[in-house]
């Protein structure tokens, strides 16, 4: 797998929620990927909405001071059926992308169906299989984990993916996603 030019950093992958939040720390040594710290933030407990968001953006303060991610990946919202739903969501979202921005890391949003073609090669993969994927890519047990915390390393995962691809990638110019596809024809199912 190709690994971008800076060789040494971490990566912190988002996925937000208002009644649980998974984060992940993917390290990157070279070529080597691996896990430095998973998990979930259970909102659940909190009584009103504000708590929940006042403890999002404090935890993922917390996260980045104690970690020092180089980069911030988040998963977008997607478009359900429930309006309330999506505008908290949304909000969940915000307030992780306003700790991030304070504490000066630079953020980057996908949408689930591009995280999911990322890992799997198939945008309509389910959860299950992204968490396997991710077991074989980086040689890691994840059964313990919610798929909230496996959707986080995804994400952190695709954006590794993309800053491999390199600057033809990042800047438009090349075919990007078919140069990745033709240099990794193994992660295609």
């Amino acid at each position: 797998m190709p690994v971008a030019v800076h060789t040494n950093y971490r990566l912190l992958g988002i996925d937000p929620g208002t009644n649980i939040l998974g984060f992940a720390l993917l390290d990157v040594q070279g070529r080597q990927l691996s896990v430095k710290e998973m998990g979930v933030l259970h909102l659940h407990l909190f009584n009103s909405h504000e708590e929940r968001l006042k403890r999002i953006f404090e935890r993922i303060q917390q996260i980045i001071k104690m970690h020092k991610p180089r980069e911030m990946a988040i998963e977008a919202p997607f478009f359900g059926k429930n309006a309330q739903s999506m505008l908290k969501l949304g909000r969940a979202q915000g307030v992780a992308i306003a700790a991030a921005m304070t504490s000066g890391i630079p953020i980057f949003e996908y949408s689930p169906k591009s995280i999911k073609q990322a890992v799997t090669g198939n945008g309509n993969a389910a959860k299950e299989q992204v968490a396997a994927l991710l077991e074989t890519q980086l040689k890691v047990d994840l059964a313990e984990y919610l798929f909230d915390a496996t959707d986080a390393l995804a994400t952190a995962f695709c954006h590794q993916l993309q800053l491999s691809a390199g600057p033809a990638q990042k800047t438009g110019k090349g075919n990007g996603w078919s140069d990745f596809i033709k240099n990794n024809p193994d992660r295609l199912k």
